[in-house]
């Protein structure tokens, strides 16, 4: 527009709207206009048409243009794993002889902190040409610490094999199952990782395809809305909390103040907070171990509120393994054992059976938390009775049979304010839920005199009554 040149417009909505290109170019996916054989196609469609006429004229075809760069990994220092490389004046570069893997360091090394000390150790660096026996030099650079922290994992499998880089047991471990690091690894361990891995499959070393299953990310500790830091001065020393609140204090703290992806807010309230529910969480254990022996536990014979107790128990059961297991969800796990552990020391009824359901309610909680606070579970799982460690123990397992409900309270609204909550068989009809609704003594307040018109049942929710 600015030369007066005339402007094509070769692309369109899909929609076939108007637009002016005068006031700027149009710059969405839409519909090709204006350019011979791809008009009326889709962008993605013409790309396609496009690639297909070029292969077919023999003009070009289609590639992928990667934007990697080579990656210079030697590193002009001792500590690090030595490149397998000699050089021979005569033969060039030549890779060391796999007889004579690995290349080891040498011990009698004087580091001053100036240059790499290998260069100073020709009774380390001088060595035979591996083809024509020559006197050689070997590469005195090292590897790059990413080279290492690459594969690390994979030589765990095989720790001990002294004859090859991995054996036969990093098939059966590898991949890792579960990374957990900073999202600062994402764009330069991991890629490299990811990189190497390929690498070790392509020529046999490994079975693996990726080297890991899973991966969490967990954000950074802040304080006053500021990651810590000591340039920043504004760090805790974790063993000034652990030496006045306890380890599992500041491990609970750390787990249950924001899920482990996200950032975690440091606050003193937030440690006593967790140092108060521990000693809660000791005191009712100790309480409930002081009734003495507890009878087996007999399902058939536990009345409604102790079959509300022992509901919840497996209720919670089902969302910790979960938010543990699948979600990594540590905070939600904490805050449903902290719900169960309130639930229980409501419970006021001390019968037989009332402290059999309170104690697989605690045995459950106990085992909940051993990961996470586990000096005081060890101690606890031991006052409860168990003989066995509770690091020794089996996850618990919900019973189906004791989640589902024989009643259930349901919603009732009257053109959609509510009015009341009945309770109902939890295999109600409809039909039977609505007479249940409509026989309320506070609904029928709301209703009588009027017409109902509609009356809508969610099963297991509410019912709504429109008059």
């Amino acid at each position: 527009a600015k030369h007066g040149l005339p402007i094509t417009q070769v692309i369109e909505p899909m929609d076939g709207s108007g637009i002016d290109i005068t006031a700027g170019a149009y710059v969405e996916r839409g519909r090709v206009i204006n350019s011979g054989f791809i008009d009326g196609m889709s962008f993605e469609e013409a790309f396609d048409a496009i690639e297909a006429r070029f292969a077919t004229d023999g003009r070009g075809r289609r590639t992928v243009n990667y934007r990697l760069r080579d990656w210079g990994v030697s590193r002009q220092r001792y500590w690090g794993t030595p490149i397998p490389i000699i050089y021979c004046d005569d033969c060039d570069a030549q890779a060391v002889p796999e007889d004579q893997l690995p290349v080891v360091l040498p011990e009698d090394v004087a580091v001053t902190g100036v240059g790499s000390p290998l260069k100073d150790m020709p009774e380390w660096y001088e060595v035979d040409c591996p083809k024509c026996g020559k006197l050689a030099k070997r590469e005195t650079d090292t590897f790059d610490t990413f080279v290492e922290s690459s594969w690390y994992f994979s030589r765990y499998a095989s720790h001990d094999c002294s004859t090859a880089m991995l054996d036969e047991r990093e098939a059966y471990w590898m991949p890792v199952d579960q990374y957990t690091g900073g999202v600062e690894h994402a764009i330069l361990h991991l890629l490299y990782s990811r990189f190497l891995q390929k690498v070790m499959r392509d020529v046999g070393l490994s079975a693996a395809d990726e080297p890991f299953t899973n991966l969490l990310t967990q954000g950074m500790v802040l304080k006053d809305g500021a990651k810590m830091s000591k340039n920043k001065g504004n760090t805790v020393d974790p063993k000034d909390l652990i030496d006045k609140y306890g380890a599992d204090t500041v491990r609970l703290f750390m787990m249950f103040a924001a899920p482990p992806e996200q950032s975690l807010e440091y606050s003193d309230d937030g440690v006593q907070g967790a140092f108060r529910f521990l000693k809660r969480f000791w005191t009712a254990v100790h309480k409930h171990a002081d009734v003495g022996d507890v009878p087996e536990l007999d399902v058939a014979a536990l009345d409604d509120v102790q079959k509300e107790l022992r509901r919840k128990t497996h209720q919670t059961i089902a969302k910790v393994s979960d938010d543990m297991g699948r979600r990594y969800t540590f905070n939600t796990a904490v805050a449903a054992s902290m719900e169960l552990l309130n639930a229980v020391m409501r419970h006021e009824d001390t019968s037989g059976q009332s402290n059999a359901v309170v104690r697989e309610a605690l045995d459950a909680v106990v085992l909940f938390l051993s990961p996470i606070v586990p000096h005081i579970c060890h101690e606890l799982w031991a006052v409860l009775g168990h003989e066995t460690a509770v690091v020794d123990e089996v996850w618990p397992i919900f019973d189906e049979l004791a989640l589902e409900q024989e009643m259930i309270e349901i919603v009732v609204q009257v053109n959609g304010k509510l009015r009341g909550r009945v309770s109902v068989a939890a295999d109600a009809d409809r039909d039977q839920v609505a007479a249940v609704a409509l026989a309320d003594e506070n609904v029928r307040r709301f209703i009588d005199g009027k017409e109902v018109r509609k009356q809508i049942v969610v099963p297991g929710r509410l019912v709504n009554i429109v008059i």
